[in-house]
């Protein structure tokens, strides 16, 4: 091997640890802020709703820049655009930091999430336009393990930095010298890539995406999980929800227009009407789906098997590292078996895990085999899989079309709480009634009543006041079988999304099979 060669693989190497760097530190942020919200929320004096927007608005900001940095960096270089995102991000976390009220906390994460955005897609990208495809797979899987651990770990470095410091602002300074690391580093170690375009950018395009984004997702953040179906019908999701559909459907003929007179849509309309792109968008929802579920592992440790509060957020660690081995597996099987069967083998195994945590677990070790088991089948889809097939399907558009995938399933992760947090609610509600059944069972009269308004350290408070032994076990296992079904159903609906890819890999199978012996036919006809 030539001497340039082994430095150009050298050079290839560092880069790629680079993006996955800048990855960790992004997806890291919106989980660590979690730690601290009750003291940022007493720190500006704000209440827990408006404190809610801290998060609110980084979502916001992610799905607003994530398919427009990605077009950007096709158009203008992905190491250019990797650099400007580090630095946006950075001078975001100082402000953070910095900030005396909570306007000026509310721009600064705002300006944080613009810079955080593009960071996977970019590297993505970069590495589905450098790399050899036998290749790709493990390189986007590093990719997705960073991404997954991070946003999983986060709680748990948050609350370890606010027990070390005393104080919230770490939380945002120890980017500082992240971000002056990655730029530094990026200009020697990387090297510029772009797709060849020299056409103007499409503004009207990129407005109406943008309004229609935050539309939609504006509508989904304030949907209520208690009351999920009666929340559609409030004003505040239906009219937002509706507008960003309308505004949605508009673009789509405004891009076919724009693409049919040569031009460079910010989503181009052959690329929405490809059927296996289609079907990739719809898995990478579900996959959205499944990385929420995740969200509740602490509660339903602490809820359901009684770990200690304090605790209950160091019962991701199982699942946290297991997807990151899922995501590195999920790689290297899609590098060489295919993306079609990592993605069906990813669905099975979530499937199993899933299931187990609804119907089987009862205890802390058979807790963590359950989670383990589900982390290493939603690993897989966090980096290599989904990521292959939107690249086979945009051809060159890398950024775009992984910056659309990652919109798709950011708006999975926030709905699906929503659904979530019903099924716990309904389990607390029902506590009432599973008393009244189990004491009634067991011939003991008791006045029936109802959960309703009644939370499970309540109940929890109620039962050191009952003087019967016997009593008082009835009404532990009542407790503990309610909070069970909520939780039970909730990761029975994380098991139905897995089923759910499985089926749509399975028709997204077919039609790439289609595609290519409608491609082999077309070059065949060329040749002649």
């Amino acid at each position: 091997m030539s001497k340039a060669l082994l430095k150009h693989e050298a050079k290839q190497k560092r880069a790629i640890f680079l993006f996955t760097i800048g990855v960790f530190m992004a997806a890291l942020d919106n989980g660590i802020i979690s730690a601290a919200l009750t003291t940022i929320n007493q720190s500006f004096q704000v209440s827990p709703s408006w404190g809610a927007w801290g998060i609110t608005l980084y979502t916001l900001g992610l799905a607003v820049s994530v398919p427009i940095v990605g077009k950007l960096s096709d158009r203008y270089g992905r190491k250019k655009l990797f650099i400007i995102e580090v630095l946006l991000f950075g001078i975001g976390s100082l402000l953070v930091a910095l900030s005396q009220n909570f306007p000026m906390f509310l721009l600064a994460r705002l300006i944080q999430s613009l810079g955080g955005g593009g960071i996977f897609i970019i590297g993505s990208s970069h590495i589905l336009t450098t790399l050899p495809k036998e290749k790709q797979g493990t390189a986007l899987g590093l990719l997705g393990a960073m991404n997954g651990i991070a946003a999983v770990l986060g709680p748990n470095i948050g609350s370890f930095i606010l027990d070390l410091t005393g104080s919230w602002h770490w939380l945002f300074l120890i980017n500082l010298p992240i971000a002056a690391g990655l730029i530094a580093l990026s200009f020697p170690f990387m090297i510029e890539t772009k797709a060849a375009r020299a056409k103007p950018l499409d503004m009207a395009g990129t407005v109406i995406l943008s309004l229609s984004i935050l539309s939609v997702m504006y509508g989904i953040t304030n949907l209520n999980g208690q009351q999920l179906l009666a929340g559609l019908t409030d004003p505040q999701v239906f009219l937002f929800l509706i507008i960003g559909l309308v505004l949605f459907t508009g673009l789509f003929f405004y891009e076919k227009r724009v693409e049919l007179k040569g031009g460079d849509p910010i989503l181009a309309y052959s690329l929405l009407k490809n059927k296996v792109f289609q079907w990739t968008l719809f898995i990478g929802f579900l996959s959205g789906g499944l990385l929420a579920a995740v969200i509740f592992i602490p509660s339903y440790a602490e809820q359901y098997l009684h770990v200690a509060p304090e605790k209950a957020g160091y019962w991701m660690t199982p699942l946290a590292l297991a997807s990151g081995i899922g995501a590195g597996l999920g790689g290297m099987l899609a590098d060489r078996k295919g993306p079609v069967k990592a993605t069906l083998l990813s669905g099975a195994i979530s499937f199993l895990g899933f299931f187990m945590l609804s119907v089987w677990v009862t205890e802390k070790w058979e807790f963590v085999l359950a989670s383990v088991i589900a982390g290493v089948g939603f690993g897989f889809l966090l980096g290599a899989p989904l990521n292959m097939l939107v690249s086979e399907a945009a051809k060159q558009d890398y950024g775009t079309a992984l910056g659309t995938l990652s919109l798709v399933r950011q708006m999975g992760m926030t709905l699906a709480p929503a659904l979530y947090a019903g099924f716990i609610t309904a389990g607390y509600e029902n506590i009432g009634s599973h008393i009244t059944s189990k004491l009634k069972e067991a011939g003991i009269p008791f006045q029936a009543f109802s959960g309703e308004g009644t939370n499970g350290s309540q109940f929890e408070n109620m039962l050191g006041q009952i003087p019967d032994p016997k009593v008082k076990k009835l009404i532990e296992e009542a407790i503990h079988d309610s909070i069970g079904t909520g939780f039970g159903n909730l990761y029975l609906t994380a098991a139905v999304l897995s089923a759910a890819v499985i089926a749509a890999i399975t028709v997204l199978a077919v039609y790439r099979k289609k595609q290519a012996v409608s491609s082999s036919i077309r070059s065949r006809d060329l040749s002649k």
